[in-house]
């Protein structure tokens, strides 16, 4: 299968509503339409998670970013553009004032995680699917994370409606993304390195 069959193959899927694993910027993920609540509900099932912990969303672009949350702060595009320069890891910004997502993805505080992703597949598929992807790591709850295709759980690849073919052969080390806080009044907090 071409990456090109593999990437719409998962939109339609998506678009049914459905549940993917897939290789994003870190480790593998459990995504899903992040304005579809149903969907949401389905991959906190799957992971067996309580859904009081917010998942995050990847994103193509910055364009698709301000679609999902209300004011994205100045510090915050600074931060972005900064990363998109280096070669840092892939990094989540957790933002205030979450809009057009499914209520049960939205922190109870109103915040989102959000990570433009820059991995050629992942931001393919969130291009092509033209709406935020949800992407929580590829495991149950409490397990560590799966970085290649041959970590994940059987019973997450049963359980969900596509399993992309895309880097299923990959064999090297993957971590999970840091994660930044960003309040609407500029403070900064650290909350994975």
């Amino acid at each position: 299968m071409t990456k090109e069959q593999d990437i719409k193959k998962a939109v339609e899927v998506l678009r049914k509503g459905g549940v993917i694993l897939y290789p994003t910027d870190t480790v593998w993920g459990i995504g899903c339409d992040a304005t579809n609540a149903e969907a949401v509900k389905r991959v906190y099932d799957i992971k067996q998670r309580d859904d009081s912990k917010a998942l995050i969303c990847l994103v193509d672009s910055d364009a698709r970013l301000q679609r999902y949350v209300r004011n994205v702060p100045d510090v915050a595009w600074q931060l972005i553009d900064s990363l998109k320069e280096s070669d840092s890891k892939p990094t989540t910004l957790i933002l205030d004032g979450a809009i057009n997502l499914a209520p049960n993805l939205i922190a109870e505080d109103g915040s989102i995680g959000m990570r433009i992703t820059q991995e050629p597949f992942s931001k393919e598929l969130c291009y092509r699917f033209q709406k935020a992807l949800v992407s929580t790591s590829a495991n149950i709850s409490g397990e560590p994370a799966a970085q290649n295709y041959c970590d994940i759980d059987p019973r997450i690849i049963e359980a969900v409606d596509y399993v992309c073919w895309s880097r299923r052969q990959e064999h090297k080390p993957h971590k999970p993304s840091s994660i930044i806080r960003l309040k609407e009044n500029g403070e900064v907090q650290i909350i994975r390195k």
